[in-house]
């Protein structure tokens, strides 16, 4: 009996995120991205969680959409493929809500899909409680807990439900945010309802934690000891979140909470810069990188600052990384550990093991970084 997996691909989500747009919502703002030299990455990613299902693709059948929405990457990794739905050549969230009500009809055993929280939000309109969805983290946005914690442990979880492993199905909330709000530095975030999802917790993101950090002494210790630590004419990137803010504060710079910006001696060099135009000011120069977790979730890269480049993350080099946290949001992630998800595995590969984390002045944890394979 072959297992049916539905799969819908959003060929645009993340544009935005390596040119500073923060999300990809409306074909005017995925326009502007292409514009601005974003690559499409969405279906890299979904060919990340194929690839894990690759021994058992005898088994498999795929369901999908024409072209780049599902149907290029099923047929080139050599899937038996059954298209459902053709799409319209601009893909739009229409064309998502079409394909999801089609592959309900086909009765496909689970719908995988790659995108961010805006897709996600597109397929529940249609699917509700109808059939088990998964997400590939594919887009700037994903505060839903629908997604697997990587495309590789997308993939995994299918392979459990394909093997017959014991996976018990859960309602998680899709979540989005105001892009708007969220481009002038605004989190509004909303609940558009739940869907059910495989929930295997190894591989399956949280709800993203909101809010920011309560406790202020400990972010200003946190703070006080980074900027002491600071060395002359050694550029710093900041990364975005609240954490970091707190150092941007105690400098008393402008910061972009959901940017990233670059300090050099103290002083504002660049806000809410792109990926290219990183590589451009730091090109031979001295850099460092300053970031934080993402509470509950606990990922560090590939999560709301994807203008941290794989070529910019290297050539920086994992020893300049600095990162900065609460002993309680660290608790709060019971043990998992933090999670490079940069879109490029062998980086991730290089980033994965212990690193300190400044909890306080001179106080430092070391605690695992790793991605679910």
């Amino acid at each position: 009996m072959s297992f049916k997996l539905g799969l819908i691909v959003n060929p645009v989500a993340g544009l935005g995120g390596s040119v500073a747009l923060k999300g990809s919502d409306g074909a005017d703002t995925a326009q502007k991205a292409l514009s601005l030299g974003a690559e499409p990455k969405s279906n890299n990613r979904t060919k990340l969680a194929l690839e894990q299902l690759l021994p058992f693709k005898d088994g498999i059948q795929i369901y999908t959409v024409s072209g780049e929405m599902g149907e290029r990457i099923s047929n080139e990794l050599g899937f038996d493929t059954h298209i459902v739905f053709t799409a319209s050549e601009n893909t739009t969230a229409q064309d998502t809500e079409i394909a999801a009500q089609k592959l309900i009809e086909q009765g496909v055993d689970l719908i995988l899909f790659a995108g961010g929280d805006g897709t996600a939000r597109n397929i529940c309109t249609v699917v509700d409680d109808k059939a088990p969805v998964l997400g590939v983290p594919a887009g700037c946005k994903i505060h839903s807990g629908v997604y697997a914690i990587t495309p590789k442990a997308a993939g995994r979880v299918v392979e459990m439900l394909i093997k017959g492993e014991l996976v018990t199905l859960s309602e998680a909330d899709v979540m989005d945010i105001d892009e708007v709000a969220f481009r002038e530095g605004t989190v509004k975030a909303k609940r558009y309802g739940e869907m059910q999802v495989p929930s295997e917790v190894r591989y399956v993101q949280s709800v993203k934690n909101g809010g920011k950090e309560s406790d202020e002494l400990v972010l200003a210790d946190i703070a006080a000891f980074v900027i002491s630590e600071m060395d002359e004419d050694v550029r710093y990137i900041m990364g975005s979140g609240s954490t970091v803010e707190a150092v941007m504060e105690e400098l008393g710079l402008d910061n972009t909470l959901l940017g990233v910006d670059l300090i050099q001696n103290h002083e504002l060099l660049g806000q809410d810069l792109t990926a290219a135009q990183l590589l451009e000011l730091t090109q031979d120069q001295p850099t460092k990188l300053v970031i934080t977790l993402i509470g509950g979730q606990g990922h560090i890269f590939g999560r709301g600052n994807q203008q941290l480049s794989p070529q910019l993350i290297r050539r920086i080099g994992k020893e300049n990384i600095v990162v900065v946290a609460t002993k309680r949001k660290l608790q709060a992630l019971n043990g998992r550990p933090l999670i490079a998800d940069t879109g490029d595995q062998a980086l991730d590969d290089e980033l994965s093991g212990y690193i300190k984390v400044v909890t306080g002045y001179n106080d430092h944890v070391m605690y695992a970084v790793g991605h679910q394979d």
